[in-house]
């Protein structure tokens, strides 16, 4: 038998390619969302209330971290600063994006998304975006292009949930179009009644399969009113019930097209953010009512990821992050038994608070990283945070940051890979969503609590603590305090002063990541 031999160059290419390739991995991010830190059962929910099993296989196979946290309380200021790499208070208009709002995000500023590109990396967005589309003063154009959008900022595709499923409309966007719109029924958006008669969730509130407690009353789809008002785009229209099924359909599909290429996959999953409506096959599947099946659905959905990776071969290669946007809230515009069912099941764990709130509840969420042969199951208490996957991820690829880009992502690649002796961050600043100059400040176990919409940017400590009648500065040592009941402010003046000089530093700097620091 004869073999054919290579060129000395062609397996010298090989070889280097192989060697990088098991250094870049291929990425899966899979963002929850409203998912409290207590909502799984690695993190403490009884199997009596739900159970979790493809998160908790997740967890102990790879690295549960017990400090793991988003940069917001509320959904577009995380995602916001997921992508860029940017603390969202840095920017005007990261707030809670509207139904018709513009790209926050435009062409030009430096995403995760862009340099993994430059990477080699195939790039996709597959769930919910709530980042806005189109031009600034403009908007989407629902019966055109809808650009710019993912596609102008670093994706080579998306399939997306246009704004959060609260929100009109209820269709389906790929790459630049809203998904089987038919030109004869166009797509109306806007935000006041379009005419009287319009149905509402006011008007035929009877009609309604699920109904509203505050808010959600305006254009009534599939049983239940939104925030917002629409019309035409029938054919265009969505089951919410379907919506998990079809992110991991479409997901599917994209890591088989791509696999023998390095890729980056953001799975942005609607679960378990209002309105609740699983599919009918996990209705009643925990004690917890629609918002517990809700996140049996998002463990299937994990499952489903990690089994599509196995067989296609991917697992070893690709490495796989879970996080939340946001922590949990319970009642949050519908009627839906989440606070009724709630039972003895804590939501946030052992923390206090939830979504739009700066205390740990808020933005300390569910953590994992998962990369058999490469990440060494166990739990790690450093502290990380979704803002950072931007730098880390992109330094692990091997590309340079531009010095303007990222300014407050740190390079924790060692701490995800639960390397010996590495670190997490410093410090973080956690923000609900935004405009209103509320701020947690955590470095070590120390955290100032800064409600700071009553007070003046510089206003002297002991002037604050003086005031009773509001505790605009808060002091918790987390270790021994971690519902954040004891305020320890008054008796350490001098702690207070330093992390609130240190926080208000971070925030007239316009930047915490140091240029010079990237490596691990």
């Amino acid at each position: 038998m004869k073999f054919k031999l290579l060129p000395i160059f062609a397996i010298s290419t090989l070889i280097s390619l192989a060697l990088l390739h098991a250094d870049t991995p291929n990425i899966v991010v899979i963002m929850a969302d409203d998912l409290g830190y207590g909502d799984v059962g690695c993190y403490g929910a009884k199997p009596k209330n739900l159970k979790t099993p493809h998160i908790d296989q997740l967890a102990k196979e790879g690295l549960r971290f017990t400090s793991g946290y988003c940069s917001a309380s509320t959904c577009t200021p995380t995602r916001y600063s997921f992508l860029t790499g940017n603390y969202a208070f840095r920017r005007e208009g990261t707030g809670i994006a509207p139904p018709n709002g513009p790209s926050i995000i435009q062409p030009g500023e430096t995403t995760i998304g862009d340099l993994l590109k430059k990477a080699g990396y195939k790039t996709a967005v597959i769930g919910k975006w709530h980042l806005g589309l189109g031009a600034p003063g403009k908007g989407p154009d629902w019966n055109g292009q809808l650009k710019p959008g993912p596609r102008e900022i670093g994706f080579d595709y998306n399939f997306l949930l246009p704004t959060t499923n609260d929100r009109v409309p209820q269709v389906y966007v790929e790459n630049d179009r809203v998904l089987n719109l038919d030109p004869k029924d166009p797509l109306w958006v806007g935000h006041k009644k379009p005419t009287p008669e319009h149905p509402t969730g006011i008007s035929h509130r009877d009609t309604l399969k699920m109904d509203w407690s505050h808010g959600h009353n305006g254009t009534i789809h599939n049983g239940i009113s939104r925030i917002g008002f629409y019309t035409g785009g029938h054919a265009a229209r969505f089951r919410d019930e379907d919506l998990a099924d079809k992110w991991v359909e479409k997901s599917e599909e994209w890591i088989k097209e791509n696999k023998d290429s390095p890729f980056f996959l953001f799975f942005a999953s609607h679960d378990l953010h209002v309105p609740r409506i699983p599919h009918e096959r996990f209705q009643g599947k925990s004690a917890l009512s629609y918002r517990g099946d809700a996140i049996v659905q998002l463990d299937w959905c994990v499952g489903e990821l990690v089994r599509i990776l196995k067989e296609q071969n991917l697992d070893e290669n690709t490495m796989v992050i879970f996080c939340s946007d946001n922590g949990p809230v319970g009642d949050d515009g519908y009627k839906d038994g989440a606070l009724e069912y709630m039972g003895d099941h804590k939501s946030a764990g052992p923390y206090k608070g939830g979504k739009y709130s700066i205390f740990e509840g808020g933005t300390r969420t569910p953590f994992i990283t998962w990369w058999p042969g490469k990440i060494k199951p166990g739990v790690s208490d450093e502290i990380v945070c979704t803002i950072d996957l931007a730098t880390s991820l992109v330094s692990q690829a091997g590309v340079s940051i531009p010095e303007e880009a990222f300014v407050d992502s740190q390079n924790i690649m060692s701490a995800l890979l639960g390397k010996n002796g590495a670190k997490g961050r410093e410090h973080l600043i956690q923000q609900d969503n935004g405009g209103r100059g509320n701020f947690g400040f955590r470095k070590g176990n120390w955290k100032l609590l800064r409600h700071a919409k009553k007070m003046a940017r510089n206003v002297k400590v002991e002037e604050t603590l003086a005031n009773t009648n509001v505790e605009q500065l808060t002091l918790i040592n987390l270790e021994e305090d971690p519902r954040e009941s004891k305020n320890l402010a008054k008796s350490n003046p001098d702690l207070v002063e330093k992390l609130n000089a240190e926080l208000q530093s971070i925030l007239d700097a316009g930047r915490s990541r140091q240029t010079d620091s990237l490596s691990q």
